[in-house]
């Protein structure tokens, strides 16, 4: 039924811009003049700039192949699948009021009962510099989660996000977040959000993010930045699901949007999971806070860059059948963009942003090479079992790739990925594995 009357809105929508367009000549308003733009999508907006409406969207489409630990019996499989195709709806309304509105055709985002919304939500602008924004988005944690899945150095975000996959989540719920851009050098997030799990007496769990980063360099191809980010949520009387299942860097294991691995694609547990019921949740009781903890690190100078960040989860036991859970992760990157451009930065967000090419025939053309290191700590974990022995669970991977940026709507990606694990493996008993992941993106 949402994907019903979302369709519905979509098509009217459409039928409006077209109009626009097709009789743009003999349009009047009882306000300011409108300018309408096509360039990245369709946008109309007011001289004085107190209405608009843009209508975006991207697709990326991913190709994988892999073997050894990604796949249970250690042969080569593949998958071919919409990362996401979003369309996006945001403006401005009254000046002061934003909105945007992305709708995830590939059903990564959200769930058939929730709506697969990536982002459903408003902001207020007129407290300058303070933005508050409600509804449903990603809390603020982390460099490469702040950077938009678009301009993203590698195809997948880093793997010590995975360890801790609800701190820069929606999962559904709503949330409240103030933000600021602070003395033109330091930018501050804190929210509160209710999600999609509750206790036993029906009261949905809490979530609290603070991000802080200094920069005191922000200008493109010139950017020096440090961040610190927090995460905390209250399990106490909750049932939920603790498992930690990284993916490694290859969505096609386990994902929605088109054909993955199947059952023969290995996701597998690292840390958490004991004492799971029918339904993947952890009894009530079993534990109490979930706290991450998280630093950043970027650096950039004309064509260069390099960047880092750290993650360390523990999980409090609440009770003296369970031990705690602690798991920690880094990765650190370098990349060289081959053609001089300098990837864009922007301090409202702390985050990186585009390339855009200067040559409108080549394009832009943008190496990496990628080190992630995870270790999961769970002594909960005493009996070794086929795939999974007692003891610290690691994994190290890197990655090195490409991307060409054609134009500023089309990116092409490939990316290479050597995996190692330590006391997990596949059914077989691998412990490495190597893929070959490409995407083609367009964004409008």
């Amino acid at each position: 039924m949402i994907r019903k009357h979302f369709a519905g809105f979509v098509a009217s929508t459409l039928a409006i811009a077209v109009t626009v367009q097709a009789f743009a000549g003999t349009v009047t308003t009882d306000g300011a003049d409108i300018v309408v733009k096509t360039k990245g999508g369709l946008e109309v907006a007011t001289t004085d700039s107190a209405f608009s409406f843009k209508l975006g969207g991207r697709l990326q489409a991913d190709y994988g192949r892999f073997d050894g630990y990604y796949t249970k019996d250690g042969d080569t499989a593949d998958a071919a699948y919409f990362r996401r195709a979003y369309l996006e709806l945001g403006g401005t309304a009254y000046k002061d009021w934003k909105y945007q509105v992305n709708y995830d055709f590939s059903h990564n985002s959200g769930t058939s009962n929730d709506g697969y919304f990536d982002e459903a939500s408003v902001s207020y602008v007129g407290f300058k510099p303070v933005t508050l924004r409600a509804g449903r988005f990603d809390e603020d944690f982390g460099l490469e989660k702040a950077t938009s899945s678009k301009w993203v150095t590698a195809m997948e975000r880093n793997a010590a996000y995975e360890l801790a996959d609800w701190v820069n989540s929606h999962e559904n719920g709503m949330g409240l977040q103030a933000s600021s851009v602070v003395a033109d050098m330091a930018y501050l997030s804190a929210s509160v959000a209710a999600k999609n799990i509750n206790d036993s007496h029906g009261d949905s769990v809490k979530q609290f993010n603070a991000r802080a980063v200094f920069a005191p360099m922000h200008e493109t191809g010139n950017v020096l930045h440090f961040g610190l980010d927090f995460a905390s949520r209250d399990l106490t009387d909750t049932a939920f699901d603790s498992r930690i299942r990284p993916r490694l860097g290859v969505r096609g294991v386990s994902t929605s949007g088109g054909n993955d691995a199947g059952t023969n694609g290995n996701r597998a547990t690292f840390g958490g999971g004991v004492g799971l019921n029918s339904a993947n949740l952890t009894a009530v009781g079993a534990y109490d806070t979930d706290t991450v903890f998280g630093g950043e690190f970027a650096f950039a100078t004309g064509p260069f860059s390099a960047q880092a960040e750290y993650l360390n989860r523990k999980m409090k036991a609440d009770s003296n059948a369970y031990q705690d859970i602690r798991a920690s992760g880094y990765y650190g990157q370098l990349a060289y963009t081959l053609t001089g451009e300098s990837r864009i930065y922007k301090l409202d967000g702390a985050k990186f942003d585009t390339i855009k090419p200067e040559n409108k025939q080549y394009g832009a053309w943008e190496v990496f090479y990628r080190y992630d290191n995870i270790k999961v700590d769970d002594k909960n974990v005493v009996v070794n079992t086929a795939t999974r022995e007692a003891g610290d669970a690691k994994a190290t991977m890197n990655t090195i790739g490409v991307n060409w940026y054609a134009n500023e709507a089309v990116k092409i990606s490939a990316n290479y990925i050597k995996v190692n694990t330590d006391r997990v493996t596949n059914n077989v008993g691998d412990d490495s594995g190597d893929a070959l992941v490409a995407r083609l993106q367009y964004v409008f």
